[in-house]
């Protein structure tokens, strides 16, 4: 009687774990400028980390994201977010004029990011849809504040 007891309050415990996030990983396809690879982790369940890799035709950028995640409007399975992190990455770029001649230059950034975004998890398939804003700063190469763009993240979840 105790075994089935134990078993009983053993599945409401990890069937209420697993409620309290939408899911634990997702991998998918991000969008914005530049296509790319994603993959977030719910390390408990309101924070997550988060990675992308962007392939661009001369090269490449690979970030990874500290989130905080949020209900948001009162809507089950709509969260919004909120997070920093980091990048590293290389692109070649042709610079010059007509004149002088153009030429090719590759450089290699690095710098910190942060990211705002909302996402929904859908309940009768494993997919996830996010929305979010990733500006950075870059402290080599293109150095500076720059403001990022808007990027649409569809991963298979699980």
């Amino acid at each position: 009687m105790r075994k089935k007891i134990f078993s009983i309050i053993l599945v409401v415990g990890l069937t209420t774990a697993a409620y309290a996030q939408d899911y634990n990983t997702g991998i998918g396809l991000r969008g914005g400028y530049g296509w790319g690879l994603t993959l977030k982790h719910f390390i408990s369940p309101q924070n997550a980390v988060e990675g992308f890799f962007y392939a661009y035709p001369k090269g490449f950028n690979v970030t990874g994201l500290y989130q905080f995640h949020f209900t948001a409007f009162d809507v089950d399975y709509l969260r919004w977010y909120c997070g920093f992190g980091g990048h590293i990455g290389s692109y070649t770029y042709r610079y010059g004029d007509p004149i002088s001649g153009y030429r090719d230059k590759t450089d290699f950034v690095f710098g910190v990011d942060g990211i705002l975004g909302i996402e929904y998890t859908f309940t009768e398939a494993p997919i996830n849809i996010g929305l979010d804003w990733n500006p950075h700063i870059n402290f080599t190469g293109d150095s500076g504040f720059l403001p990022g763009f808007g990027a649409i993240s569809i991963r298979y979840t699980f």
